[in-house]
């Protein structure tokens, strides 16, 4: 069964294999209006659902419309349509998805959620995102660099903020890809040593940095996401951008990078607190690329999945 639950529980043939796939199908639709289902039409006659406990933009939509593109019908789930760990064990609503659809998309909570319902299903299960990780972000983020800077391997990407699920998301890909990773945040929020201790392992230079403008002496793609949680309350907020706004990304942060360093930034912003308006709409900034890479990333990740 060839479910995608992270970047690191998948074979690096495999993930090199998902990248190049996304870019021939991004080419092949070069200059094709939007709503043209591509050529090769893989999803025929394939049904996949789509569950969101978590609001969603980016995932729901490059993922509703990637299947429609690949010639498939996807049926989308919330938290509130469903009994999914509530009235009705995660294992069984596993069970009976399998009997209707052909592939299984969730975004949720807790890790474990997605664990479960992979260990159940008898179809393939995407992790759409959870509170640990994050692998889809990622594999259309290192899209996104190769086609603008070449080969992500043995470049330097400093992270910026919160070692959030996205930054554990990184680190697995940092061992998978062979890129090194340089953290820069607070101690209180650095990433998980688990996930750390992974990539070292895995040839990687990992580093944590407490001073931004150290931290970005040669690199060559400079990432930052939210400070606060869709969930977070007020109080946390104001605690949380108390730590983090040393670590913003200014112009001057990404003059201290390499000249040709990219930016990125998965979205939703809050502009001018992760990093200024004048870098995420500067020429360095690929954030909208980025965004747009998430729906050929995941294609390539479905078919994958499927085997088609």
């Amino acid at each position: 069964m060839s479910h995608f639950l992270d970047i690191h529980k998948t074979d690096p043939g495999d993930l090199r294999a998902m990248i190049d796939q996304a870019r021939v199908m991004k080419d092949a639709r070069a200059g094709l209006p939007k709503g043209t289902p591509d050529a090769d039409r893989p999803l025929e006659n394939h049904m996949v659902a789509l569950i969101f406990e978590k609001p969603s933009t980016r995932t729901r939509v490059s993922f509703d419309v990637g299947v429609r593109q690949l010639g498939g019908q996807s049926m989308v789930l919330s938290g509130s349509d469903m009994q999914l760990g509530h009235g009705e064990t995660i294992a069984d609503t596993a069970r009976v998805l399998s009997r209707y659809v052909d592939l299984i998309m969730i975004r949720t909570f807790e890790e474990s959620t997605l664990l479960e319902m992979a260990e159940y299903a008898s179809v393939p299960v995407i992790n759409g995102l959870t509170d640990r990780t994050h692998p889809c972000q990622i594999m259309a983020d290192v899209l996104t660099f190769e086609e603008h800077n070449g080969p992500i391997k043995g470049k330097k990407v400093v992270w910026t903020g919160d070692g959030n699920n996205v930054c554990a998301s990184f680190l697995h890909a940092a061992g998978q890809f062979g890129f090194d990773l340089t953290f820069a945040g607070p101690e209180t929020l650095d990433p998980e040593a688990e996930f750390v201790d992974l990539a070292r392992a895995q040839g990687s230079k990992i580093e944590i940095e407490r001073d931004i403008s150290k931290a970005v002496i040669g690199a060559d793609l400079i990432v930052a996401d939210t400070w606060m949680s869709m969930h977070d309350a007020q109080s946390a907020r104001e605690g949380r951008h108390n730590q983090l706004a040393p670590y913003q990304v200014s112009e001057q942060v990404m003059d201290q990078a390499n000249d040709d360093a990219l930016f990125m930034h998965c979205l939703p912003a809050h502009r001018d607190e992760e990093a200024t308006t004048a870098v995420m709409d500067g020429p360095k900034s690929v954030i909208f690329d980025e965004a747009e890479n998430r729906l050929h990333a995941q294609k390539a990740v479905m078919r994958w999945c499927l085997g088609v």
